[in-house]
């Protein structure tokens, strides 16, 4: 990473101790693109148990579900984003963008003060 990658990850934390952050959003974006759960958990590297985990939190936490699954069988299963999950993406990166434009000087100003070569001790100087 050079120093004008400085990136913000914003975490938005949920009522119950719930947060949504990047992770979260990736996931629903994987099952948009892969249109089912066990396909976006693996292009992730995740397990299947930890992405349904992920989506229960997220299926808990909003008025109505952010993911609708389809039982498999002769019409294929399968899962999709609802209305709320595209809602929810769209949101998250409006607030990411937003936090990115009203942060943009300071991380300028913290590029700055980085050093100008970071490169991983050898084990001659560790």
């Amino acid at each position: 990473m050079s120093k004008t990658d400085l990136k913000i990850r914003l975490k938005i934390e949920l009522p119950d101790g719930v947060r949504l952050g990047y992770g979260k959003i990736d996931l629903l974006r994987a099952i948009d693109r892969e249109q089912s759960i066990s396909a976006a958990a693996r292009s992730m590297g995740m397990s299947y148990r930890r992405a349904w985990m992920l989506l229960e939190e997220l299926n808990r936490s909003f008025a109505s579900p952010v993911v609708e699954t389809r039982m498999g069988g002769a019409g294929r299963g399968g899962a999709s984003l609802t209305g709320t999950g595209m809602r929810i993406i769209a949101i998250y990166d409006d607030a990411q963008t937003r936090a990115n434009e009203a942060l943009a000087d300071q991380l300028r100003k913290l590029a700055d003060e980085l050093a100008g070569d970071v490169s991983p001790p050898t084990e001659e100087g560790s």
